[in-house]
């Protein structure tokens, strides 16, 4: 979910029919809920009197609006801090951004990613050395994760290891899931709704490379890429055929020429 401007102007709507109430529609509700999360976003811990007054909506609607935050996770209420003599009553309850509330905005981890591993790239010398090096990089990254998937995997029957490694992605975000192939007596299809690194990955394929191999590895046979979001593709699609081979050579057996791309 991505917040709009706190100033932006809500669509607008038809002219008001004499003794019709107006019709305020689920979009506007949300519109609204937005630019008050990006009101406390813009100016910090805010009340929901702050809040009306900067937007110049009811401090009701406002609350109503918070509340609908609060219940989703994306701000969470605090009290007021007070410097120096406390008046009289209770302190106003302000309202502040969850680490959630924060994620919803616009961030640029991608942009750092990608500017890191082209730094990496460059620092190794360029061309093919600075493919290696990002290369490396992401074998490192991808091994150091696969450390809980391996141990899902050697505790589920090995007719049942792709949907314990579907479920290891799902719980690190990747929404993955396990389904038989087309044909199949041939084997199954690992299928990986999201990626987090999808936009990182357009620009480094090495990232989806590793994974395969990754991939390959931990489920002790030659896997092949089907078919990634990186690419362009709806779903990444990983088929994995029943036949299992020697997972020593797993790491090579895996497909470069497929790995992150969709073959022709």
């Amino acid at each position: 979910m991505k917040y709009v401007s706190e100033h932006q102007e809500p669509a607008a709507q038809p002219a008001a029919v004499a003794g019709v109430p107006p019709v305020t529609t689920h979009d506007d509700q949300r519109s609204t809920r937005n630019r008050v999360a990006r009101s406390i976003l813009d100016h910090g811990p805010s009340t929901a009197a702050e809040v009306a007054q900067r937007l110049k909506i009811t401090q009701a609607a406002v609350r109503r609006h918070l509340d609908t935050l609060v219940a989703e996770g994306v701000v969470e209420p605090r009290e007021q801090r007070v410097y120096g003599a406390r008046g009289r009553g209770r302190p106003a309850k302000v309202f502040v951004l969850t680490d959630c509330g924060r994620d919803a905005f616009d961030q640029a981890y991608d942009q750092l990613a990608t500017d890191a591993l082209r730094w990496i790239a460059q620092s190794a010398g360029g061309g093919q050395m600075g493919e290696a090096a990002v290369a490396a990089f992401a074998r490192a990254r991808l091994a150091a994760q696969a450390v809980g998937y391996r141990a899902a995997i050697e505790a589920a029957a090995p007719e049942s290891r792709t949907e314990a490694l579907a479920k290891a992605l799902t719980a690190d975000g990747y929404a993955a899931t396990a389904r038989s192939a087309p044909n199949p007596q041939l084997g199954e299809q690992l299928c990986q709704h999201h990626c987090p690194v999808a936009h990182v990955a357009e620009q480094f394929p090495q990232l989806c490379e590793a994974e395969t191999e990754v991939f390959s590895h931990l489920l002790g046979t030659h896997v092949q890429r089907l078919a990634t979001i990186a690419h362009g593709d709806g779903v990444c699609t990983t088929f994995i055929p029943k036949k299992k081979t020697n997972a020593t050579n797993a790491f090579t057996t895996a497909s470069a020429s497929t790995s992150g791309r969709k073959p022709e």
